[in-house]
């Protein structure tokens, strides 16, 4: 079924597409491996929203999904699929969610990258569909082809059963429908116009972890052969023993004894039993993300070293400046942080664990001008969102892997700039999406200048393996004697080891994934 939150919208969707009974001349159609799909003509360019690539995994519940079923006629690819089961979801959703998307500048043979994005929201929200990472401009720009795409999301994709009797893949079976459908890329794309020998993956947050973690897996690695992650922290997947407790404390939530029941269970109630607050974080809902299971993830993506199988791919690693401004927006709209408590504040907000005195004394003496509010913002980001960047770049620098790391510094214009360069705000910048809905870099100027040099980048780095261009500076792969940084802000360039001494402090103490 079809679901908006925990509200039926449509019923009985089928397992096969829906077939067009007829359509205009001027709608392209594409033949696929599993049969022919009809899209539309936006602005010269061909987009194919909503094609199947994997069977409905209603079927499939907690194991790896499996390819469609083939059909004739044409199937409709004019509008987006829905997107998995989740909390507080915003469109359409449903267990037959593996759809994905597709923008190409003509169906020839014109072997075109192809940039294939994976979308944030932790790993339990989003989709493909966001207006924001609407593929058109990114082609428009660089003669490639853009797919973004729907996977299982939360415990529908990454609760970890195996402990429990259930699917000993079940922890990772999001990751499983990423790999079906880079397969599907690897089968299908060059019949949009796309090399598939020239696959590129890149992600901003849950994306840009989704993307490190493929680098850790054998059964990924082959299907693409450059990367990058925006903002996508992780240096370790869930241990097996942490991830049962919480499959086990969701199903009790769900009202499930064993996991007979728990397939049986409608997905309503599954998804209402993920609101539940985190058994070992004690905050907000229960996580579920990528599991090392010895099986289908059989290493944490960055410890304890990158992996050597994957140096040849090249990365990219970015952060924004003030990660953390999404997260406390209200209170540094509210400019309400005082001396008295930053403790308090420092304290919830930041992963690294030093005593919140010491940390606001260090930055006091680091920036003596700076507001309570502006310590906060910069050292919650620093002892929360930053660490994990730095060690994967650290520890692909160390095996000599080609690597490039970038900082974005251009602060969100809103409530005069307070709320820095925060998480999320380089994804409009990537795809030359700053005036689409939800962008908020705003449509300055400066802005669409940056967006190009930005979006260039990353279709260099689709293109060559290298994110050089010629509207950049020479940007030098990152070193661990120089670490050189790519500064995007209003003038761009490079610095050598940007906030030094910050990540020198927190450098004290090691970086653990909270929960994991």
């Amino acid at each position: 079924m079809i679901h908006m939150g925990r509200r039926t919208l449509l019923a009985g969707m089928a397992a096969t597409p829906i077939v067009a009974s007829a359509r205009t001349r001027s709608s392209p159609v594409a033949t696929t491996c599993y049969g022919k799909v009809g899209g539309t003509i936006e602005r010269h360019l061909l987009v194919f929203r909503g094609i199947r690539y994997g069977a409905d995994t209603a079927s499939t519940r907690f194991r790896r999904a499996v390819p469609p079923r083939p059909w004739t006629g044409i199937a409709d690819a004019s509008g987006y699929g829905p997107a998995a089961p989740q909390t507080r979801a915003t469109e359409a959703t449903s267990e037959d969610c593996l759809f994905l998307n597709v923008w190409t500048p003509a169906l020839d043979a014109g072997r075109r990258p192809v940039m294939v994005y994976l979308h944030g929201g932790a790993h339990a929200h989003g989709s493909g569909s966001d207006p924001l990472y609407d593929g058109a401009n990114l082609v428009r720009r660089g003669d490639v082809v853009v797919v973004t795409l729907n996977h299982r999301l939360a415990a529908m994709g990454y609760a970890y059963l195996a402990g429990l009797g259930g699917p000993a893949e079940s922890g990772n079976v999001g990751n499983l429908d990423i790999i079906l459908a880079l397969t599907w890329v690897r089968d299908n794309i060059a019949r949009f116009g796309g090399n598939p020998d020239r696959v590129m993956i890149f992600g901003q947050s849950g994306g840009g972890a989704k993307v490190v973690t493929l680098m850790a897996m054998p059964e990924a690695r082959p299907l693409f052969h450059a990367a990058a992650t925006m903002s996508g922290q992780h240096v370790t997947a869930a241990g097996p023993m942490h991830a049962t407790r919480r499959a086990k404390a969701w199903m009790e939530k769900a009202g499930a004894p064993d996991i007979a029941t728990l397939m049986r269970l409608p997905v309503d109630r599954l998804v209402e039993a993920m609101a539940m607050t985190d058994p070992l974080e004690g905050k907000g809902e229960i996580s579920f993300t990528s599991t090392l299971d010895h099986g289908v993830l059989a290493r944490h993506p960055f410890f304890p070293d990158a992996p050597s199988e994957a140096a040849h791919i090249p990365l990219i690693v970015g952060n924004t400046h003030d990660e953390t401004g999404l997260w406390i927006e209200k209170m540094l709209r509210a400019g309400d942080t005082t001396w008295d408590n930053l403790p308090e504040r420092l304290a919830r907000e930041t992963v690294k664990d030093l005593a919140p005195d010491h940390v606001i004394r260090r930055y006091r003496e680091l920036y003596s001008d700076r507001s309570p509010g502006q310590i906060l913002l910069a050292a919650t980001t620093a002892g929360r969102s930053w660490p994990g960047h730095l060690i994967q770049a650290e520890e692909r620098a160390r095996i000599g892997a080609p690597t490039w790391m970038y900082q974005l510094d251009f602060p969100c214009p809103e409530a005069g700039g307070i709320l820095g360069a925060f998480h999320t705000l380089d994804i409009p910048l990537v795809f030359d999406n700053v005036d689409a809905a939800g962008s908020r870099t705003g449509n300055s100027p400066d802005a669409r200048r940056l967006a190009g040099q930005m979006a260039d980048s990353f279709i260099a780095l689709a293109r060559t393996g290298d994110p050089n261009h010629r509207t950049l500076p020479d940007w030098p792969r990152f070193d661990l004697d120089q670490r050189p940084t790519m500064i995007f802000d209003r003038q761009v360039g490079i610095e050598n080891d940007p906030r030094r001494e910050e990540r020198l402090f927190f450098a004290a103490v090691p970086y653990i994934k909270p929960g994991g």
